[in-house]
């Protein structure tokens, strides 16, 4: 490209400002000289033109804003006569560019500049990038004027050749703005020029092809709106005709749903609520969506059981024989729903049905470790008192309007789980299972339990608001029941809403029981078998409870049942076995293997985990119910071990702490024990859990890292019949905890027969079940030398045997 060079040509023009006007060269333009500017200009130039030879000459330039700009055009008068209106105007040529210089004086009221032309020659031939650009311009020019019609222009663009005069053509087109003209013309390089032109022709196809599409996408949507409006006034007029001929009256969708509100035996606030949603539904057209939203509203009320109920079955003994035949064990919820229906018969028998508005509803929290009967249990409460049973699955619940309801604006929207329930049950006074209350949690959509507090309110829920239905539910008379196995993982306010009561797992004489009366019947029919050809005696459910499973509920138990029962099916259609068959406990490790939990007590001593000192045996709760825990301690050598404390298997802090309080009171009490302590200063001590993928945490076994330390110093064994727990003070006090129901339970099926417990935690023993506490020698202690001494065997010869050393 050539480099730009200007002819230094002065000049001495009128100035002819352009207001928010742009003229390009090669542009012709009519201007009106009714303006005083404009008049003033011309009659200079015609003036200076009488001494000149030419046509009269003037500067035409762009005033923006009132400021000029500091390039104009050099503009020949072609012509001064009268517009197509008849005001005085004159035809103008532009030129050429002029830079602007200072001003002078001329004739006439005009304003007189020096300026200088500017030379804008392109070499000829065209470089090759050039010829593309002028290609392209010409192309998008052209497809531009096509979609306008303007034809003749297209062969007058397609003629211009001149790089300067295609790009300055652009002034003529009216998408362009002033701002966009006044760039054009301040930029003197021709081929910088076109790119600018070309550029800004570009951008404005782009604009016009989205312009285009979304005007026909309108278009098609008010074509289809119009079309759609057609065919529902066609419709209309149809059903009309139809309804004259069948001689019905117009309106009669709505005059139906009135007619149905009427006919219902609903509460007076909820027929009121519904007339009005009737009403809008007779005022509003087919085409609202509102229309669809009210039906469905209405449909939902007019199926709500608003004045049914059932009449509870008063007959106590009968109840509690449901419960009994339905569940072995669990007595202190037989016991609870027996008490509530006393109540009931005595509040109804007085006349005390409904006080204040409320009904004596309940609402009981089932907490035990999974497979103990709690969902189950739900179904014989209903058919104890003689009631429907809804089930609500509450587990990874997480929106709140799954509790309440969603507002009828929104699309899909519906009641919540507890207006479902009601609906489903066809019953004001159902029995409602809230399973898994514990497994609910919270995010951006709000906190389900928090919708749960009103529900399960016997003070509030007579006026349970839900948000679709937006009318008073009297949840008074409902029975909830909500499970959950970890207590800690449920609110503490939705909590104190509830009476709680614990399941804590079954003895293994009560699971012998249920499987015989209730799993294996269940499983045969499921395996196609029948009790004349399969029969499975109890001491093969004992093993099978105690050795082949070690749970607190019966889950497992009746795995291992269908598995028993799979296996016999099998054999029989092989021809292996003839039926009817007794299985007995000899013929299980034949069917199904080798027992998986073999009691520490009945393996072989050297093969205990107790064999070697510093291993006692600990009792904790988990979510599953009580578990045996064995706590392993050792000491690292004193050249290479750094001496201090380590601890592993994934401990909580409240675990660690316990740890070294042990290990703070045999340091401050070792010489009293008769145990040394010296070891304790210079080598490093370790205690272990095993498990150590599941996380522990809890005061509770700070007697058993006691003993497993005194083990480990003194050489002396923990006895393998013996498991302890309680919290332990930094004076050797035995203190409190929880779940002695759950670890004593523990203890049995793991086969311990000694258990130490602490001496505040005596009452707990009542919970026990009696078989249980037969079988165990409970101590309660108060001292953790009392510990020491009930645990520890005596030394062998009074000798103390090597201490294990860590690696």
């Amino acid at each position: 490209m050539a480099a730009e060079s200007a002819a230094f040509t002065p000049l001495t023009l009128p100035v002819l400002p352009l207001d928010d006007e742009v003229v390009l060269p090669g542009m012709v333009v009519p201007l009106d000289l009714s303006d005083a500017e404009v008049r003033a200009a011309v009659e200079a130039a015609q003036a200076a033109a009488r001494s000149e030879p030419g046509k009269p000459r003037v500067l035409l330039v762009p005033r923006i804003d009132g400021t000029h700009a500091a390039t104009g055009v050099l503009g020949t008068v072609e012509q001064v006569g009268r517009l197509a209106d008849g005001d005085p105007g004159a035809l103008i040529r532009g030129r050429g560019r002029v830079r602007i210089g200072a001003g002078t004086t001329g004739p006439g009221a005009a304003l007189w500049v020096e300026g200088t032309r500017v030379d804008e020659t392109v070499p000829d031939p065209l470089p090759g990038q050039v010829a593309e650009l002028v290609k392209e311009y010409k192309a998008l020019a052209t497809a531009w004027l096509r979609k306008r019609g303007a034809w003749q222009v297209v062969d007058r663009v397609q003629a211009i050749d001149d790089v300067s005069a295609l790009a300055d053509n652009s002034g003529y087109s009216p998408f362009l703005s002033t701002e966009q003209k006044v760039e054009l013309l301040e930029t003197t390089d021709p081929v910088a020029r076109l790119k600018l032109a070309t550029q800004q022709l570009r951008d404005h196809l782009a604009e016009q092809d989205v312009a285009e599409t979304i005007a026909k996408d309108v278009q098609e949507g008010v074509d289809k709106q119009q079309r759609e409006f057609l065919l529902r006034r066609q419709l209309e007029a149809v059903r009309k005709e139809l309804r004259e001929i069948n001689g019905e009256q117009e309106g009669e969708e709505s005059d139906d749903y009135r007619a149905r509100v009427e006919a219902a035996d609903l509460p007076e606030k909820v027929r009121e609520a519904a007339l009005k949603e009737v009403d809008k539904l007779e005022r509003s057209s087919d085409q609202s969506p509102e229309g669809s939203w009210i039906r469905t509203w209405l449909d939902t009320v007019l199926e709500m059981p608003w004045n049914e109920r059932t009449e509870d079955a008063y007959d106590i003994r009968g109840a509690q024989s449901v419960l009994d035949a339905e569940h072995a064990g669990l007595e202190d919820v037989k016991e609870r729903i027996t008490e509530y229906l006393a109540v009931r018969k005595r509040r109804g028998d007085r006349g005390l049905g409904v006080v204040g508005g409320r009904r004596g509803g309940a609402v009981l929290a089932l907490v035990g470790p999974p497979g103990v009967g709690k969902t189950s249990l739900g179904e014989s409460v209903a058919h104890a008192m003689g009631r429907k049973f809804v089930r609500v699955a509450l587990g990874g619940v997480r929106d709140e309007a799954e509790i309440r309801g969603h507002r009828r604006t929104y699309v899909g929207a519906l009641p919540g789980r507890i207006v479902r329930a009601i609906k489903e049950a066809g019953s004001m006074n159902p029995v409602v299972l809230l399973d898994e209350i514990d497994k609910v949690g919270s995010d951006f959509r709000g906190d389900p339990a928090a919708a749960l507090l009103e529900v399960l309110d016997p003070a509030q829920n007579h006026t349970f608001r839900d948000h679709y239905l937006e009318v008073e539910l009297d949840l008074s008379d409902v029975v909830f029941l909500a499970t959950a196995n970890v207590l800690e993982a449920i609110p503490e306010a939705l909590l104190d809403r509830m009476e709680l009561v614990r399941l804590d797992g079954y003895t293994e004489d009560e699971k012998v029981v249920i499987a015989r009366d209730h799993l294996l019947p269940r499983q045969l029919e499921r395996a196609g078998l029948d009790a004349a050809e399969v029969t499975v005696d109890e001491g093969a459910l004992r093993k099978l409870a105690g050795e082949y499973t070690r749970e607190a509920g019966v889950r497992t138990l009746e795995r291992s049942i269908a598995r028993l029962l799979r296996k016999v099916a099998a054999q029989h259609e092989l021809g292996e076995r003839e039926l009817p068959f007794t299985v007995t406990d000899a013929d299980l490790r034949g069917l199904i293997g080798r027992p998986h939990h073999v009691p520490e007590s009945a393996q072989d001593p050297a093969e205990r985990r107790t064999a070697v000192p510093g291993v006692a045996t600990g009792l904790a709760v988990t979510g599953a119910g009580g578990d045996v825990l064995y706590v392993e301690a050792s000491l690292a050598d004193p050249e290479t071990g750094a001496a201090g404390l380590t601890l592993t298997g994934q401990l909580g802090d409240v675990m660690k702490e316990s740890a070294q309080i042990a290990l703070s009171f045999l340091r401050s009490h070792g010489a009293e024990l008769e145990l040394p302590v010296g070891d304790l200063k210079d080598r490093g001590a370790h205690i272990h859990f095993p498990a150590g993928a599941v996380p522990k945490d809890g005061p509770s076994a700070g007697v058993t890292m006691t003993t497993a330390l005194a083990s480990l110093l003194s050489g002396r064994l923990v006895r393998t019949d013996v498991a302890m727990t309680g919290e332990v003070s930094l004076t050797g006090r035995v203190l409190p905890i929880g779940g002695v129901k759950q670890k004593l339970l523990a203890a049995h099926r793991a086969g311990i027969t000694t258990v130490i417990i602490p001496k505040r935690n005596e009452p707990d023993l009542d919970d026990v079940p009696a078989q249980v506490l037969d079988k165990l020698d409970v101590h309660a202690v108060t001292d953790v030398r009392q510990v020491l001494e009930l645990a520890l065997a005596p030394a062998t010869n009074g000798a103390r045997p090597e201490v294990p050393v860590a690696a």
